[in-house]
């Protein structure tokens, strides 16, 4: 969209204001399916909820994509599977880019809509693809089609015993008794639930308890700040911004190309540290690196507006830099890890709504910074805009670490036990690595007690 704008305001002839109006409305729409999102996902499941993604709602893919892959993947490499959304985002911009290079030589009238058409092409190959997905055991598990849930995680554990002891604790999760998983050949009778009767909507916020507060806080937060750090200005606005720096309108283009790259080559570095680094190490130093970037950047910008006519190679140098190192950061830690942290924290009855919660105000906050963009601008400079982001990103280092717990490792099933303490959650983490071992053992034992009935 951001390659777009440009030739659509020249063909079209259409003020700054009502380019802002045009890519805030974007979000703004994508914002109502997230909410959509989660109550229809508990509906009809996971896998036909990404059909309906495919089918241009982008609302849904933001929520649907990271809590199917949470649900699927083991909890060693969850972290690793649940970055995969966002590969395949930055895949997709960065193809965006260069298709827009390449139709920027096209007749004006024609290059912009060819540009937002080729959107449609991975849309439809998604809704081909979703033929060969299975849908999310744990989902199957809240319809009592156990055996159903037994037969995914077959398919996406090491070993059967692996796989039995996952639905296990699936079961357990959700409310039905754990014996409700030891039926003979591996079928499993569907048994009342012994959760209670209450929505989730009024789980999460008319009587929550300080678990369920703190695991909202979290979500709400860290979606809150992935996009008050402004990052998606500097991608919908990355040829404008480019132009203010001082780059030629001719280079703007082949600029935005190597944007994307950076963040495609660090979105897959991530990838690869999840796992292995945890979330909080990468949060804090991604939300670090951004501030200095960001106040770089802004820095740069400034002296350039108080510098017309001049043309000041250094400070065009450091625009480019630091754009690219923020962005740098940013994939490296805030981008993927939003997604991941969303998916995972919340339980199984309060998934798929809360997660549509959190993406909500992810989009929303998407929309007013990208809606405001221009005007504040105007009122106080683009260097001052992007001083203020730089300040946004300093609250979100204080909020990831006294807020945010390490999830690395944990199952899906686990996570409620490590969010209640809130600023003090760190003094029980210490205290909870031995009696982590003692639950283990009980685990093991209840899972033998099973495995043999």
């Amino acid at each position: 969209m951001s390659r777009a704008v440009i030739y659509l305001r020249e063909d079209l002839r259409i003020s700054e204001l009502k380019v802002d109006i045009v890519l805030g409305v974007f979000n703004f729409c994508s914002l109502f399916g997230s909410i959509a999102g989660g109550r229809i996902c508990d509906w009809i499941g996971r896998r036909y909820t990404i059909a309906l993604a495919g089918h241009r709602r982008v609302g849904f893919a933001f929520m649907i994509a990271p809590v199917y892959t949470a649900e699927l993947a083991p909890a060693s490499f969850r972290g690793f599977l649940a970055t995969f959304p966002e590969v395949f985002m930055n895949v997709g911009l960065l193809v965006g880019y260069i298709l827009a290079y390449a139709f920027s030589r096209l007749p004006l009238y024609l290059g912009w809509r060819l540009m937002l058409g080729a959107g449609g092409v991975p849309a439809i190959c998604l809704i081909v693809g979703i033929l060969a997905m299975p849908e999310s055991p744990r989902w199957l598990v809240m319809q009592d089609r156990f055996a159903e849930a037994k037969r995914v995680l077959d398919k996406t554990s090491d070993t059967k015993e692996e796989a039995h002891l996952r639905l296990v604790d699936i079961i357990e999760a959700a409310g039905q008794t754990a014996t409700a998983a030891a039926a003979q050949n591996d079928i499993v009778k569907p048994i009342k639930s012994t959760t209670s009767a209450a929505s989730p909507w009024q789980e999460l916020f008319l009587r929550p308890t300080p678990a369920i507060c703190h695991i909202l806080i979290a979500a709400l937060g860290i979606n809150f700040f992935r996009q008050a750090s402004g990052l998606d200005v500097t991608l919908l606005y990355g040829p404008t911004i480019f132009e203010k720096a001082g780059i030629a309108p001719d280079q703007k283009l082949l600029a935005t190309i190597g944007l994307g790259a950076v963040k495609l080559i660090f979105v897959l570095v991530a990838t690869f540290l999840l796992d292995r680094s945890g979330r909080r190490l990468l949060l804090l130093t991604s939300a670090v690196g951004m501030i200095l970037s960001l106040l770089g950047l802004a820095a740069g910008l400034t002296i350039i507006d108080q510098s017309p006519g001049k043309k000041l190679t250094w400070a065009i140098a450091l625009c480019v830099t630091t754009i690219l190192c923020n962005t740098a950061f940013f994939s490296i830690g805030l981008g993927p890890i939003t997604w991941v942290y969303t998916s995972e924290i919340f339980s199984l009855q309060l998934r798929g709504v809360g997660a549509s919660i959190a993406i909500a105000v992810n989009r929303l906050t998407s929309g007013i910074i990208v809606l405001t963009f221009t005007s504040l601008s105007k009122v106080i400079t683009i260097g001052g805009t992007f001083f203020l982001y730089a300040g946004f990103s300093m609250v979100a280092w204080l909020f990831f670490y006294s807020l945010l717990p390490e999830t690395k490792g944990k199952s899906l099933e686990e996570m409620q036990g490590l969010f209640g303490e809130f600023f003090i959650w760190r003094s029980r983490s210490s205290s909870s690595s031995s009696s982590f071992e003692k639950e283990k053992k009980q685990v093991d034992r209840d899972h033998n007690f099973l495995f043999h009935l």
